[in-house]
């Protein structure tokens, strides 16, 4: 190629990056514009929650959700006391964003009033709340307790725990790798392409993200923009430690730039693409989930991944071809100079000693290093992944926790948050006095939209705390279509595990009363969500386990060393998540896990993992074809030691950036997440599968070739 087009193509590659760059950058907080955190919106259409939430807006005119705010005085309540909830009624009323306001309700010990004020449809929920709280706090005299709960506040919370995903996430995983590229790599200018190429290539993913979720094509919520950003600047830096691995070697053996860029992308092209591959083919598997959530983080991290992938074969290239040795500064790779011996009894360092000790004891090392896994595995009998409730979604002081805690204590804690039940109005009868009969359920009364509270009472329901005695008790329930809505007030708080049996012995009980009913709500939403999860990771860890084999099946052309290599991924999984189990019970006293935190996890780690074997392997196979089987694991594994380690270092510390994030499934992802990746790059890529690939020798590449190769077994 001519000197001309040695300049001009980098340059190319490196301004089409640019101008990505400079339309893809103001979209890094824009995000939030396009992404809901509502939970209903991540459910199948075929669950009964979404069901009713969409045939919930026939029977009452579009609202927002409700806040909850509970008063409250040590002793009783005072004369003044009741004034006070009566003005603030009267100041929550007049406020734009609040569309309805209930009278205040008073308990029955006499102790707190409760004041339902339920958003308009238009309000920004984190907004608002904050205002209501405000104006509680103005309202109140002194030694009266306000406290603002409910949906709304909940989605409140959790949305201002999702507020530093943008730039307090991204900063602490960029400052960390950056830091970990200093401290590996010695030099003062690669940490900087190896993170502008990370940067370049999450900002073109949140580019292509925020348009497709702009378009509803898919669904986007806080946690999927938290791991799209781990993801990529992750899995880039990967790649890209991977090219300048070979970069550097190459530099060794070609005089010019050019040689070593284009030796260097024959070296890393077949690893690097292989490895993308796999992650995005894995995590598209979530694409067989029925939760929305679930379906809209495969595409989305595949588009991650795949501009990750795009990044390091493209822009790093071309900038290492700018700066040629000078990016190595001060440790300067020079032509001709010797590549690091890296067997034999000449060989110095830590990956020699290793080499040496899985070339020894062999079979040892890899024994010992599965029964250790499986012990830290054992800790999965204790793994609780079946849904937490939502008070505990947000880690650390929560006002909608307290509240909630407080309304228990006076009120029905489903106050608030009823469950609701769409049935037949032809056997209205028959379903309230079925719901009304479920134990767990305080009250029941029917939608009605001419009546001056929205509800009316009905069958036995009548004589509950929010039945009787209500104005407009005379109007008549709404029929749509020929179905009513009613709303069945708990008596636990709508997140607890009392509440979702209630709900679970109330759809028993309707289906009796009326076969075609469904039961709906904040309780069944979580239910269904749950339900659900549990389904999905019974399906997709499977199809992920069967995909990503017959993946690696066709990269090494061998049977027997993919299966090696998943069952690697499996055993370190699984002890992953089983000190994980132990760490949230024993060491954080979390309260329990969702059923996509495995799912995550499994998908995560079995993906990044067989990342790792993959860039050890396809490098023990070019050795093993030029030294034999036995020979080139430990030259593989002597090249790939440092590189290998460097790159699931700053992937684990990525990851464990999600844990800045106070919500308890990203901390529970990071710390998975990043213990199982520092797992995988220390024990499992390092020990087990160098061992069991040497022990084999020849027959770990059957049917292959090589495995036919003689005088190495």
């Amino acid at each position: 190629m001519s000197r001309f087009l040695r300049i001009v193509v980098p340059a190319v590659v490196i301004v089409v990056w640019l101008v990505v760059a400079a339309i893809g950058g103001p979209f890094f907080g824009r995000v939030s514009e396009v992404s809901t955190n509502d939970q209903t919106s991540f459910l199948p259409a075929s669950a009964d929650a979404t069901a009713v939430q969409e045939r919930a807006a026939a029977f009452r005119d579009e609202t927002g959700a409700p806040a909850v705010i509970v008063l409250e005085r040590d002793g009783g309540l005072r004369d003044g006391d009741s004034a006070a909830a009566t003005t603030l009624v009267d100041r929550l009323a007049d406020r734009s964003d609040v569309d309805a306001v209930s009278p205040p309700i008073p308990s029955r010990d006499g102790d707190a009033v409760e004041i339902v004020a339920t958003l308009t449809s238009a309000a920004d929920t984190g907004t608002a709340v904050t205002a209501i709280r405000t104006t509680v706090d103005d309202a109140l005299p002194d030694g009266l307790r306000g406290y603002v709960t409910g949906p709304a506040v909940f989605t409140a919370d959790l949305t201002e725990a999702f507020a530093g995903i943008d730039g307090i996430l991204l900063g602490v995983a960029l400052a960390a790798v950056f830091v970990i590229l200093v401290v590996v790599y010695r030099s003062p200018l690669l940490p900087f392409l190896v993170l502008g190429t990370a940067t370049f290539a999450l900002t073109a993913s949140i580019l292509v993200v925020w348009a497709l979720a702009k378009a509803d094509v898919v669904t986007v919520n806080g946690q999927v923009q938290g791991i799209l950003s781990i993801l990529v600047i992750g899995a880039a830096t990967d790649y890209a430690l991977l090219y300048t691995s070979r970069y550097r070697e190459a530099l060794r053996d070609h005089s010019t730039g050019w040689d070593a860029t284009k030796a260097a992308l024959r070296g890393s092209l077949e690893p690097v693409l292989a490895s993308g591959g796999t992650v995005i083919v894995g995590v598209l598997c979530l694409l067989l989930s029925d939760l929305n959530s679930n379906k809209a983080l495969g595409p989305v991290a595949a588009i991650g991944v795949a501009f990750s992938v795009l990044a390091a074969l493209t822009l790093l290239p071309a900038l290492l071809l700018v700066f040629r040795r000078a990016a190595f500064w001060p440790l300067r790779p020079a032509y001709g100079s010797e590549h690091p011996v890296v067997t034999g009894p000449d060989a110095r360092g830590l990956w020699a000693r290793v080499g040496r000790l899985v070339a020894r004891r062999s079979r040892v090392v890899w024994v010992v290093c599965t029964v250790g896994l499986l012990v830290m595995g054992a800790g999965l009998i204790g793994l609780r992944a079946d849904g937490v409730p939502q008070s505990d979604l947000v880690i650390g002081q929560s006002q909608a926790r307290d509240g909630q805690a407080v309304l228990a204590d006076h009120f029905p804690a489903g106050s608030g948050s009823p469950a609701q039940v769409l049935g037949d109005a032809d056997r209205l009868d028959a379903l309230a006095t079925a719901v009304a009969g479920v134990r767990g359920v305080d009250d029941v009364v029917a939608v009605a939209k001419d009546s001056p509270t929205g509800t009316v009472p009905v069958g036995d329901g009548a004589q509950g705390t929010q039945g009787a005695g209500v104005p407009g008790a005379d109007a008549r329930p709404t029929v749509s279509d020929g179905q009513v809505l009613l709303q069945a007030t708990l008596s636990d708080a709508a997140d607890s595990p009392a509440a979702e049996q209630t709900v679970r012995d109330l759809r028993t009980e309707v289906e009796r009363a009326d076969p075609g009913a469904l039961v709906g709500g904040v309780t069944a939403t979580a239910i269904d969500t749950n339900d659900t999860g549990i389904r999905d990771r019974t399906l997709i860890i499977p199809v992920v386990l069967v995909v990503i084999l017959l993946i690696l099946m066709l990269l090494l052309r061998s049977v027997v060393a993919p299966l090696v290599l998943i069952g690697s991924v499996i055993v370190s999984f699984a002890a992953a998540l089983g000190v994980g189990a132990l760490v949230f019970d024993h060491v954080f006293h979390f309260p329990g896990a969702d059923p996509a935190v495995p799912l995550y996890s499994f998908v995560f780690l079995v993906a990044l993992g067989v990342d790792y074997n993959i860039f050890l392997m396809t490098r023990v196979r070019e050795e093993s074809l030029r030294v034999g089987p036995r020979e080139g694991v430990l030259r593989g594994l002597g090249v790939t030691g440092g590189v290998i380690t460097s790159a699931g270092v700053v992937l684990a510390a990525t990851f464990a950036a999600l844990g800045v994030i106070p919500i308890l499934f990203l901390v529970q992802i990071a710390f998975v997440v990043a213990f199982g990746v520092l797992l995988d790059t220390v024990v499992v890529r390092s020990l087990l599968v160098p061992a069991i690939v040497h022990d084999l020798g020849r027959h770990a590449w059957w049917p292959s070739r090589l495995s036919r190769r003689p005088g190495d077994m």
